[in-house]
């Protein structure tokens, strides 16, 4: 794959066991760990779980993040220590802030697990910059209806967090970020925003062209600082396109925690490891703190 151009590398996913549930892991990659605040790229999915089947990823902690889920198809049931149980659904986002440290659990709901379902969706980590990093743990769910929809040159767009295309997203965050979601028909081009630093597009379905190189799905494209950078639809296509600042100095990411402190995440392991973060009402299972 040529990197000319605006195309500063495009990354393949890699298998990812979550307990008999595989994703594609994007980021962090070996050639880019983070783009913006994003230090964290999973795609689950398409998947089909017959009747009495479904996803558990039991009780687990974060720090130093927040989750940011949006499903195309299916659900998850998510629990939190704070209290909340919320069904993920398409077209919603749930933002959970773990700051410095939440616990939570996401699985298939009862009556999907009874009639079997389908599942496809991401799941990103957007790292809090260091002021926030130990901020009050917080879950917010933002429905469908509530994210800003519009047209640009033929090309359905949903804001999903941040601002772009002249619209911004009621999903508050806690650094300059853009996420979106596009939906390309065959034919048509999309200039992607040029007014943050560091950017990728991830092609959910179908193949697109950039710099005359074609790209198709499941792969995602990291753009070069400062390049003007365009997509065609070379078939119909749905495309991730996110980005934002710079992080504001390293990151350690260790399992489910991210910090700038080696130290602290050192602190999160021991709390975990004895039973130290809320339990979450409802559970009584836990994923142990893994050996490495």
């Amino acid at each position: 794959m040529s990197t000319t151009g605006s195309i500063a590398t495009v990354i393949e996913g890699r298998a990812r066991d979550l307990g008999g549930f595989f994703v594609a892991r994007l980021l962090p990659s070996k050639a880019v760990r983070s783009v913006g605040p994003f230090v964290f790229f999973d795609h689950m999915g398409p998947s089909t779980f017959a009747p009495g089947t479904g996803i558990d990823v039991r009780p687990h902690p974060h720090i130093g993040l927040s989750t940011v889920t949006y499903l195309f198809e299916g659900e998850i049931v998510h629990r939190d220590n704070l209290g909340f149980v919320q069904p993920i659904r398409p077209g919603a986002i749930n933002w959970m802030t773990a700051g410095r440290g939440i616990a939570h659990s996401e699985r298939t709901g009862r009556a999907l697990r009874e009639t079997g379902s389908r599942l496809h969706g991401l799941q990103l980590w957007v790292a809090l910059p260091k002021t926030h990093e130990e901020t009050e743990p917080a879950f917010v769910h933002h429905p469908a209806e509530s994210l800003p929809q519009l047209a640009v040159d033929g090309v359905l767009l949903r804001v999903l967090a941040g601002r772009a295309y002249g619209a911004t997203s009621p999903v508050h965050t806690l650094s300059p970020l853009f996420y979106v979601e596009a939906k390309m028909p065959e034919g048509t081009r999309l200039s992607v925003p040029s007014e943050h630093v560091e950017r990728a597009g991830f092609v959910v379905e179908g193949e697109i062209e950039c710099d005359g190189e074609p790209i198709a799905a499941p792969r995602m494209i990291v753009f070069r600082r400062g390049a003007e950078s365009a997509l065609s639809a070379r078939t119909n296509a749905h495309v991730m396109l996110l980005g934002g600042d710079p992080l504001d100095g390293e990151r350690h990411l260790w399992w489910n925690f991210v910090s700038s402190s080696a130290e602290r995440i050192e602190q999160a392991k021991r709390d975990w490891a004895e039973d130290r973060f809320a339990p979450i009402p409802g559970e009584t299972e836990r994923i142990p703190l893994p050996d490495s």
